[in-house]
């Protein structure tokens, strides 16, 4: 078996690594960059801007461990067969993941802005800025037809792990310190 790959396969994955990093600069220059309002934008039907930013990330959290044991289970590592309809339900709780983040993130970016009072606070803004960019190759990955087999789990598990850290630097953070926001 040989552990080279083909050109149009490193060329697929060096446009994942460079359109995800690219994505995930831009996002953290902006939120160096941004001055920030410490104003909600929108709590969407929640009491207060941290209730939202709270439970959503707990949502995409959730929804990213389905991600994962979705992603075990068609690659068969989980000892039972895949049902025909995974791949599809694996692709919408994926884009729901990151579609219930982005409020949560866009009150990162706009609102708080990238701030340094401790370890915590800056490896957050990191690892958010991390997610996106890792959405974005996984994105490119998956609708390559050039795609090298591996590059699937590397860039899912990417997407994966940074999204875990950011709720855990977040929501985690604050349900442990201060308990259910009311």
């Amino acid at each position: 078996m040989s552990t080279t790959i083909g050109r149009d396969a490193t060329r697929v994955l060096l446009v994942a690594i460079i359109s995800g990093a690219a994505v995930s600069v831009v996002l953290g220059v902006y939120g160096s960059q941004h001055q920030p309002t410490f104003e909600p934008i929108s709590t969407f039907g929640f009491d207060s801007m941290i209730q939202m930013k709270v439970w959503l990330a707990v949502v995409a959290g959730v929804l990213a461990v389905g991600q994962l044991v979705g992603a075990l289970w068609m690659y068969g590592k989980l000892g039972i067969a895949a049902p025909p309809w995974l791949g599809t339900g694996h692709r919408v709780f994926g884009y729901l993941a990151i579609l219930v983040s982005l409020p949560v993130a866009y009150h990162c970016l706009w609102s708080l802005g990238f701030q340094t009072t401790d370890a915590r606070v800056v490896a957050h803004p990191l690892l958010g800025c991390t997610v996106y960019g890792a959405f974005v190759a996984k994105v490119v990955t998956v609708r390559s037809r050039d795609t090298v087999s591996w590059q699937f789990p590397l860039m899912g598990g990417l997407l994966f792990t940074a999204m875990v850290l950011v709720v855990l630097t977040s929501a985690g953070w604050y349900l442990n310190e201060v308990g259910l926001p009311t």
